[in-house]
């Protein structure tokens, strides 16, 4: 009995002495936590899609407490809270919420099977960043979508899924956060963030691909061919042509339209406008008037038989 008890108070005593140690160095060592960090981090939606910038949702909280603490917010933003987000965390730190342009995925590829014939069989893993660091694809096409579905798995929000029909992956424009996690899954960067534009509406170069014309154009029936004709007919200077690719600048783009018609391979998609009128042609002008009808020429006069001179007699 004597062991048992001398061992349990050795044990306690080491126990209690561990204890007040551990309790020691919590308080020396101690990292304070701003409490307004994990107030912001619980108006965030937790998806830790990285599309702010920062390691996951407790990374955005703490940089919006610092850009808070050096008074503004500018430039910070949650794609998947986007502005009713913002607006708490803005409450929640006493500053006004700054106002944001809404931005959406784009895949900027027109190759669908009708367009980019298929020249190979991939039989690899079903991933793009296999099939483009191996064998490229199935198509001539050094630059398109490989169709594999990678920018699908790395949606979080099931805003994107692949057309059996076109083989190309689509957006849905009501879930998308433009969280940026398909486009940084792309090998071949056809996924860009941009501006959703004025009433949802933005003009945008479908293609990617860099090569020469005539290589282009044998790759994909609706490829951009470098012929500059859309650079040199938009009157903002929102389309500039390098490494034989056209594209249009959403900041500078008015959305005239006028580029469209212009592209010969129909490479540009005017997204979300209504439909083009069609062309009619113009009427006659009704303010002419008629020509005047030419005067009758008036009748002769009937002419009168000339009277015969007598003849003389022998």
């Amino acid at each position: 009995m004597d062991l048992i008890l001398v061992a349990v108070i050795s044990l306690g005593a080491i126990g209690l002495i561990a204890a007040v140690i551990l309790y020691v160095a919590s308080k020396k060592f101690a990292v304070y936590e701003d409490p307004r960090i994990a107030q912001v981090a619980e108006v965030l939606p937790q998806a830790n899609c990285g599309g702010c910038g920062f390691p996951g949702c407790n990374g955005f909280a703490a940089a919006c407490v610092k850009a808070a603490d050096a008074g503004s917010l500018e430039g910070k933003l949650c794609p998947a809270g986007g502005t009713p987000a913002m607006e708490k965390i803005a409450a929640i730190l006493g500053m006004e919420a700054v106002a944001s342009e809404p931005k959406i995925a784009v895949v900027r590829c027109n190759g669908s099977c009708e367009n980019r014939p298929r020249t190979a069989q991939y039989d690899g893993a079903k991933s793009c960043a296999i099939a483009h660091a191996t064998s490229g694809g199935e198509t001539g096409c050094a630059f398109g979508c490989l169709g594999c579905g990678d920018c699908v798995a790395a949606c979080k929000f099931d805003a994107i899924h692949m057309n059996p029909e076109t083989g190309l992956p689509e957006v849905d424009e009501e879930k998308c956060t433009a969280c940026g996690a398909c486009a940084k899954a792309c090998p071949r960067r056809i996924i860009e963030i941009r501006p959703k534009g004025k009433n949802n509406r933005r003009m945008v170069v479908m293609c990617v691909n860099k090569d020469k014309g005539a290589v282009a154009n044998k790759a994909c029936k609706a490829s951009c061919i470098g012929c500059g004709k859309c650079v040199k007919v938009c009157p903002f200077e929102a389309i500039t042509l390098e490494n034989n690719l056209a594209y249009i600048d959403p900041a500078k783009c008015k959305s005239c339209r006028k580029c469209e018609p212009e592209c010969p391979k129909g490479a540009i998609h005017a997204i979300n406008f209504p439909p083009r009128k069609p062309k009619t042609e113009a009427p006659a002008d009704a303010t002419a008037k008629p020509a005047a009808p030419k005067a009758a020429p008036a009748p002769k006069a009937p002419e009168t038989p000339k009277a015969e001179a007598p003849k003389a007699e022998a």
